[in-house]
């Protein structure tokens, strides 16, 4: 059973340890102690938690993409015909090309708060620390 402590669980949930913490004194988390005394997050218990949290801010209509990072736009980058918009969403850096007149009709500039909405047929799925690649021996 994969377990985290309660700074790799903020991590992963893109907040800081001391809201993880009082989320597991609210009882909105469950933690167990180890040998130590340090908490630790069953990972299944982390994932259903991220899982309620992810749909509990998900009020923004129906849409066929699921990928959603509610950030702050960090830079935009203007020309003649387009636009780079770069938003920093918790650990996670999203940068989108698109029309200027799209970013000027949506007043993108730094500081505004944006939501970066990500449908691809492709998607890559690394696990940190493994360096062999699925399938290969």
């Amino acid at each position: 059973m994969t377990t985290f402590r309660i700074s790799e669980a903020a991590a992963l949930l893109g907040v800081s340890a001391d809201t993880v913490r009082r989320w597991v004194d609210a009882g909105r988390l469950t933690a167990e102690r180890d040998e130590y005394g340090h908490r630790q997050v069953n990972g299944q218990d982390l994932a259903a938690f991220a899982r309620a949290q992810v749909e509990a801010v998900d009020d923004m209509g129906r849409s066929s993409a699921r990928n959603r990072f509610r950030g702050i736009v960090t830079e935009v980058l203007r020309d003649s015909v387009m636009a780079q918009v770069e938003i920093a969403a918790g650990p996670f850096r999203v940068v989108s090309l698109m029309s200027r007149q799209a970013a000027d009709e949506l007043g993108l500039a730094v500081g505004v708060v944006a939501v970066a909405v990500i449908k691809s047929t492709n998607v890559v799925v690394e696990i940190p620390g493994h360096e062999r690649v699925a399938g290969s021996r």
